[in-house]
């Protein structure tokens, strides 16, 4: 098999200031956003008893700190400064995902065992509703980004922001269902679905399986060329 000569891989100096700068955009949205989906959903979820909602409040504020966490690495104008933050960085939201995980599991079980049943809540639906519309975006757009630039933290803090879509999508379906037809044991069971996602979340970016960062310089086969422009092992979500 014939060798592919010696290319650069990586966004140019200048290509990766503009793809950082977009991150701290994307990431500043994303915290603003978060932050008032939190108190709105915590509010809701209280009134309502609705582990659930009270769950996605607190992916909510999660998310905040994931972003945070990358909002800090970012901060940095110097690119080896913030590559040498990104494993902080990530175990920051691996460790954000297991926090989740822990409290809705807990939440959830309590609430099937009959200490607490969730009431109907329509502003919970209208935030779900909303966030689904709104989240696959702000996620979307990070992780292409993040994937340019070869950012582990940028594409894993995106996974986050998506898992709020996901998220949503139970979180309606079980608010739907307990409004509609009365089946409170939706919400928690919805619940224990996020707990679920949240895990295995946690584990991969603990892992390190969010991303390959490209090397500035390689000499790889045609097997590694297949990999992509971006330089990285099949499989990884940079490339995906």
């Amino acid at each position: 098999m014939l060798l592919m000569t010696a290319i650069s891989l990586g966004p140019s100096p200048a290509r990766r200031d503009a793809l950082a700068h977009r991150i701290r955009l994307l990431v500043a949205a994303t915290i603003t956003y978060n932050v008032i989906e939190a108190i709105g959903a915590i509010t809701a979820g209280t009134l309502a008893s609705s582990t659930a909602l009270i769950g996605f409040g607190l992916d909510s504020v999660i998310e905040v700190s994931s972003a945070a966490a990358v909002a800090w690495q970012f901060s940095a104008r110097e690119h080896a400064v913030r590559e040498a933050r990104e494993k902080t960085t990530l175990r920051i939201i691996a460790l954000s995902f297991f926090a989740l995980a822990a409290y809705v599991a807990v939440d959830a079980i309590r609430a099937l065992t009959g200490t607490g049943e969730a009431e109907r809540s329509i502003p919970g639906i209208v935030l779900a509703a909303l966030s689904l519309a709104v989240m696959p975006f702000l996620s979307a757009a990070q992780r292409r980004a993040g994937r340019e630039l070869g950012s582990a933290s940028a594409v894993a803090d995106s996974k986050q922001t998506l898992l709020c879509t996901y998220l949503s999508v139970v979180l309606l379906v079980g608010l739907v269902l307990n409004a509609t037809l009365g089946w409170s044991w939706a919400d928690p069971i919805a619940a224990l679905v996020i707990a679920a996602v949240a895990t295995k979340e946690g584990r991969d970016t603990w892992q390190g399986n969010g991303c390959c960062a490209p090397s500035a310089v390689a000499a790889p086969t045609i097997e590694a060329e297949a990999g992509g422009a971006c330089g990285c092992r099949r499989g990884c979500d940079c490339c995906n």
